[in-house]
């Protein structure tokens, strides 16, 4: 059988390769078996869906393994965002979720999220014990056999929707007069931003809501260039805002009424500026690896603890179960605020930005220059180059001996390997290089205090792990 593999938030696959119906029960059984031992037989699971191709029907048969396992479950009666299902975990006292989404992968890629009892991404130490059921399993020749228990359909997205109207002021985002566009990028959020608004009376369009698999023309990735839709409906509906969430919902990204991009790095910005400073709130803060280090100097400024974790949310999320966190956010997207749960949401990130913008009277734009002139330009790009893993891997293990060597004119100063390799480059800059826990994918990562530097720096290092990739595959021709 084909070896399956769990990444940083679960097990993903393409379609029809390594995402199949048995690989969906073998993954099932193993969660299944997992949740017995954890005395979870009474508790049940839930399951969630997105809208991408085969997820309904791989949510029933997840859905059914389970069952067959004696484990109760609670299944989505639509596709349903990430965090929906997190929260249903908590609401219903389950033994965790299985979520069906390949979150922002390309359209042929689908998988299986774990979350654990807690509302939140398994832990390392739970992903492992999932792991081990699933070898035990595959060692005997018949599976255990149990009283089959009782699958539940229902609405796990309403009740979702009503915690968020306790989280933020949504009358005050109606006051402000504010006009917003929500991008769901054809996901899982479709018709619930858009649902929020059009309650509250807030004046928004919704773009990219109907459910198509194939995500035509994007990644369901709310990052450049995937965003050029949202950009194009703020600018020329003359909307305030635009808020665009990525396949399965637990990601943000953003578009002033400039049509300027604001990243997971200003957003991550923002709103911990807004906590610390507007609302005098306190606790520790939690960034992985590859976030700005303008999260740094706000956490310094406000005397906040920082933590920084390996790249992974499962990481941000140990740390806001064991300790007082305040904010948690990593460069893909994803923010946790103390107060809801230990999990991303982009959507409630969506509605907190709305109202910073009501409470302080200013644009995203604003927001950000604010930023800029208190702590300096902070600029940030990221590049995936398409390389067989062990090639990306290879690379990365190479880039540990690049101390002293120059890109883009800056020097290599330091270098930090906590995930991936970390060059610090003169004073104000770094390059991360990392290989993809999932996809044959090597991903490139700089800040610098300018975008040009930022430039600069991708397409030299990335010409440069290229050229790299084409001298090897000369050799093994020769």
């Amino acid at each position: 059988m084909d070896k399956i593999k769990f990444g940083t938030d679960g097990w993903r696959g393409v379609i029809g390769d390594d995402f199949t119906f048995a690989n969906i029960r073998r993954v099932a059984g193993a969660v299944a078996e997992y949740v017995r031992g954890e005395d979870g037989a009474k508790r049940g699971l839930a399951v969630g869906y997105d809208t991408r191709f085969l997820s309904p029907e791989a949510a029933q048969v997840a859905a059914e393994t389970a069952a067959a396992a004696g484990i109760p479950v609670v299944l989505a009666d639509r596709p349903t965002p990430t965090p929906a299902i997190s929260l249903a975990v908590v609401e219903r006292h389950a033994a965790g979720a299985m979520m069906i989404t390949a979150s922002h992968n390309p359209y042929r890629w689908n998988g299986i999220k774990f979350k654990a009892p807690y509302g939140g991404s398994a832990s390392p130490a739970i992903m492992r014990r999932i792991e081990i059921c699933l070898h035990r399993l595959e060692r005997c020749r018949t599976w255990p056999r149990h009283k089959s228990a009782r699958i539940e359909t229902a609405d796990l997205t309403r009740p979702y929707l009503e915690r968020l109207k306790t989280l933020v002021h949504l009358e005050r985002i109606r006051a402000s007069g504010r006009r917003f566009v929500a991008d769901p990028m054809y996901g899982a959020a479709s018709d619930c931003l858009a649902r929020l608004f059009r309650e509250a009376a807030i004046p928004h369009q919704e773009i990219h809501g109907e459910r198509n698999p194939l995500f035509p023309g994007i990644n369901p990735e709310p990052i450049e260039p995937h965003v050029e839709g949202l950009r194009r409906a703020v600018v020329e509906g003359g909307f305030d805002a635009g808020f665009s969430t990525d396949g399965d919902a637990d990601r943000l990204g953003a578009v002033d009424r400039s049509g300027a991009f604001i990243d997971s790095h200003k957003i991550f910005s923002i709103l911990l500026k807004h906590l610390a400073e507007d609302l005098r709130l306190r606790g520790e803060v939690v960034k992985t690896f590859s976030t700005t280090q303008m999260i740094d100097k706000l956490s310094a400024k406000y005397g906040l603890p920082l933590h920084i974790t390996p790249i992974g949310f499962k990481y941000i999320c140990e740390l806001m179960l064991a300790r007082d966190i305040l904010i948690g956010g990593e460069e893909s997207g994803g923010i946790a605020v103390k107060g809801h749960l230990p999990e991303r949401d982009g959507i409630l990130n969506a509605l907190f930005l709305a109202e910073v913008m009501a409470d302080r009277g200013k644009t995203l734009g604003e927001l950000v220059e604010e930023l800029t002139a208190e702590f300096g330009p902070h600029f940030y790009g990221r590049v995936d180059l398409e390389i067989e893993m062990d090639e990306a891997k290879r690379f990365v293990r190479q880039a540990g001996d690049f101390r002293g060597r120059r890109f883009a004119g800056l020097k290599v100063t330091g270098i930090d390997d906590l995930d991936g390799v970390k060059m610090r480059l003169g004073d104000s800059a770094w390059l991360l290089v990392r290989a993809s826990g999932t996809e044959n994918v090597l991903r490139l990562y700089v800040e610098a205090p300018s975008a040009e530097q930022v430039k600069a720096v991708l397409d030299e290092v990335a010409q440069h792990a290229l050229a790299r990739r084409k001298s090897r595959a000369r050799r093994a021709r020769a």
